[in-house]
């Protein structure tokens, strides 16, 4: 299998670290998406990463398509089978993808526009809601036990990269979420391969 992704995506990182956890063998297959590059293109159409190529060619994208098929390959190796332990678990994906949409749109608003077209009023709405996010991250940390779920590889995947783009910016009032990819690597050691 091949996982079609960037080392600074924090969805590809969520989903490398999520195969790897789960023992499912994915080659990483580093792409420049603005290359448009012909092997990524095949795989899928909207050009996008991650996107997980099987060995027998069938291609899943979007990196909860693709978190969702690797748990059901490895049994349930990512999310609870209780319904509500389940819906828990989903939220705070859904939470820490989120705040990667926001704090993309900003990356991208200040790369891809010349300085004079920046919208300064759009990139204050995407950091609100990426603080209000964090509050709410802080208010609510998720139990990390023994055995990480695909919440808690969003999360570690979203600090990250928050901490890559946005260092010393988030920090502050959040004790919890700053110690939080400590305690992850502690339940993950094998953290430290998905940090560059």
């Amino acid at each position: 299998m091949k996982i079609y992704c960037s080392n600074a995506s924090p969805y590809s990182t969520k989903v490398r670290m999520a195969a790897h956890h789960a023992g499912l063998a994915a080659e990483a297959v580093v792409v420049d998406t603005n290359a448009d590059p012909a092997e990524l293109l095949a795989a899928n159409p909207l050009g996008k990463i991650p996107t997980l190529v099987t060995d027998d060619g069938l291609a899943v994208y979007d990196s909860r398509a693709i978190m969702n098929f690797i748990d059901r390959q490895t049994r349930g190796a990512l999310y609870p089978r209780n319904a509500a332990k389940r819906t828990e678990v989903d939220v705070l994906e859904a939470t820490a993808d989120g705040v990667c949409d926001c704090l993309l749109a900003i990356v991208y608003e200040r790369r891809f526009r010349p300085e004079e077209k920046i919208h300064q009023p759009w990139i204050d709405r995407q950091w609100q809601k990426v603080e209000r996010a964090l509050d709410h991250l802080e208010a609510n940390m998720p139990r990390l036990g023994k055995k990480p779920n695909a919440g808690h590889f969003a999360l570690a995947a979203m600090l990250r990269y928050i901490e890559l783009r946005f260092a010393g910016k988030w920090q502050r009032g959040r004790p919890k979420l700053k110690r939080y990819l400590a305690r992850f690597e502690a339940v993950f050691p094998d953290f430290a391969q998905f940090k560059d």
